[in-house]
């Protein structure tokens, strides 16, 4: 049996990396146990880009966790030396009454987040690969862009091995347990047995295998994630031309993109938000299907111009969602030496650093300043 730890994080994803990277900064001695390789892409920490933004439509509650998570990402960017986010601005488009706009410039006026309103004819005139409906409007975010996932999880394992992290690939946890009178845990895999003060868990997708006693009603969902060549190639499409968004139909389905930020060749990415099926990680149909890629397509077609165009790639990866699609932040309420980040639901990797910041909080001290009330797993029928 390993000692001598007094953090173990299981899984080293986007919150794991961060995790890692924020304990091992303050001392704490971290160890880091990641079932595949780093930076991998069977999870959901890839795909070359993430939306950040700020004026939420999920709610004005995550505003402040938003606020910290970007001073983060900047203090991440400086310390690794890595492009982690590109801020191209980003517009929420949709008629006026949906939960996309409404929702954004309810948060943005709560918190005094900097925004414009924009009619479809200044939609239009502004960025011309979008064609609105003449009965849409869209919020208008500046600070809004992407972040790179593969970017930001590399370079928060680099920083958190520079600050001496043990940390461990190819050795998925096989189990954990609280051990007795609060001595901390102990964690098995395959290599073997490992105790600490300390367990942080940030399972993703295997949220159901590992958190089985949270008593949380986890939904492991198979998303899918498309590049186009654009008509006439991707000028139009570059970041200081082409923003982010999110766009709302009447039927509530919501469509994403991305401008094109890997140059020729690399296309504009796009893709539907929460409309996937219902998997397991070991189930998971990897294989993007020929009448998927014509939904994709057809809904890019309705709303942009010159695309579809050629599909250069497509991708999928998993969300793991809770029933009410707010995230589960918290210690386990069973077990006091272990403490839980899981459930993002799609909307998570823009908080990684910040997620991260917490669990160092909670892990070392017990509580943390963050407000994550918001993220309790009773709040779902849990333990």
């Amino acid at each position: 049996m390993a000692t001598g730890y007094d953090v173990i994080v299981l899984g080293l994803g986007g919150m794991g990396s961060a995790a890692a990277d924020h304990l091992a900064a303050r001392g704490a001695r971290v160890l880091g146990l990641e079932r595949f390789g780093p930076v991998h892409d069977r999870g959901s920490s890839h795909g070359g880009s993430r939306i950040t933004r700020q004026s939420y439509f999920e709610g004005a509650a995550y505003v402040p966790l938003l606020l910290r998570s970007y001073e983060l990402y900047a203090r991440l960017e400086r310390e690794a030396g890595d492009e982690v986010a590109v801020l191209c601005g980003g517009l929420m488009i949709g008629r006026p009454e949906s939960r996309t706009v409404s929702g954004s410039l309810a948060s943005a006026v709560a918190h005094d987040l900097p925004h414009e309103m924009l009619d479809a004819k200044e939609i239009r005139a502004r960025f011309p690969t979008f064609a609105p409906g003449d009965d849409e409007v869209a919020l208008y975010e500046a600070r809004a862009g992407l972040l790179r996932p593969e970017v930001t999880v590399g370079a928060q394992l680099k920083l958190a091995t520079a600050a001496g992290a043990d940390l461990r690939f190819e050795e998925p946890v096989t189990s954990w347990r609280a051990l007795s009178q609060g001595r901390g845990v102990s964690v098995t895999t395959p290599r073997g047995t490992y105790t600490a003060g300390h367990l942080v868990v940030t399972p993703g997708a295997w949220a159901p295998e590992q958190l089985a006693d949270l008593g949380v009603p986890f939904t492991i969902e198979r998303q899918i994630m498309y590049w186009f060549e654009p008509e006439g190639g991707v000028g139009p499409y570059v970041p200081e031309r082409h923003p982010i968004y999110i766009w709302e139909d009447t039927a509530g389905e919501q469509v994403y993109g991305f401008p094109a930020i890997e140059g020729p060749g690399g296309g504009a990415k796009v893709a539907f938000f929460r409309k996937g099926s219902t998997c397991t990680p070991d189930t998971i149909d990897r294989t993007v299907h020929p009448h998927e890629v014509a939904e994709m397509a057809a809904a890019a077609a309705a709303r942009l111009q010159s695309l579809p165009g050629r599909l250069l790639r497509a991708v999928t990866c998993m969300y793991t969602t809770t029933p009410d699609e707010h995230f589960v932040i918290a210690p386990h309420p069973a077990h006091e030496a272990v403490t839980v980040a899981c459930g993002f639901s799609g909307h998570g990797f823009k908080f990684v650093p910040v997620v991260g910041e917490i669990l160092a909080d909670l892990a070392l001290t017990g509580a943390t300043a963050h407000p994550i009330a918001l993220f309790r797993p009773d709040r779902l029928g849990g333990r």
